[in-house]
């Protein structure tokens, strides 16, 4: 029998510490690696997945989501209840639909929101350590929100821009930034929420390794400011850790239609 061919989008939570990020990597476990392993089972044929972006390894997602083309006749239900019988270790499918042939997990996407959180007090945690960055002098809120004024908007961000990052060009627009308590806690446990266009690699890591070198006074959100006008990386402060990192969601269209891919990338 004939199937038709279906593209179908799927919304991934995972816990990115055992793997070595998203993308395949040889003789590496990876989330995309494992999720293509599961699929090609299940639907008895080779399956290739579609990120909307890549996580490094160590960083987490929420909502992380993706894109496969399959000939089958299985329905988003079932194909759901398989994979998450199959897939091992801390991956798990939140959603899946059927979407237009041309989506494009990628391409489509019109926003992300990034969310990392810090651990601010003088001890660290046992619970939790892969999930937040320990630092243990305090950290001045207010002095790293005025710094988070100062990305919103469009920007060349190529002083925050890592080593290797696949782009054509450093400019992204940033919709909102702000430094807050986790879920009104109080501010031992701070988060820095950031939305934008696109990000370049270790873009997010390097903006808190710089806001946090803020919250500490060691640069004052004048100088912070001259490091984003510089288009330098080397001017500002060491990555943060993958850790702390959660790709939250990534947003599209209500009703994605077809464009030529823009010439830029995550």
């Amino acid at each position: 029998m004939t199937h038709s061919r279906k593209n179908f989008k799927i919304t991934i939570e995972y816990d990115g510490t055992p793997y070595a990020g998203w993308q395949i990597q040889p003789r590496q476990s990876t989330i995309q690696g494992e999720i293509e392993k599961v699929l090609s089972i299940i639907l008895n044929q080779p399956v290739t997945l579609t990120g909307s972006g890549r996580t490094d390894a160590g960083v987490h997602a929420m909502g992380q989501t993706a894109n496969f083309h399959a000939a089958t006749s299985m329905t988003c239900p079932p194909l759901k209840r398989g994979m998450n019988s199959m897939l091992k270790g801390p991956i798990v499918i939140r959603e899946i639909e059927e979407v237009p042939d041309h989506f494009h997990a990628r391409y489509h996407a019109i926003s992300k929101e990034y969310h990392y959180h810090i651990l601010n007090r003088p001890e660290p945690c046992a619970v939790g350590r892969n999930y937040r960055w320990h630092i243990p002098l305090p950290l001045d809120v207010t002095a790293m929100n005025h710094c988070c004024s100062l990305i919103r908007g469009e920007h060349d961000f190529k002083s925050f821009e890592g080593a290797g990052s696949p782009r054509s060009h450093t400019v992204r627009h940033i919709y909102d930034a702000v430094v807050e308590p986790l879920e009104n806690q109080n501010m031992e446990r701070l988060v820095f929420k950031v939305k934008g266009n696109g990000f370049l690699r270790f873009m997010v890591r390097n903006i808190v390794g710089t806001l946090v070198q803020a919250g500490l006074s060691k640069l004052t959100p004048k100088e912070f400011h001259t490091i984003l006008l510089a288009r330098d990386r080397q001017r500002a402060a060491a990555t943060a850790p993958a850790r702390g990192l959660f790709l939250m969601r990534v947003d599209y269209p209500l009703v994605p239609a077809f464009f030529e891919p823009p010439d830029c990338s995550d």
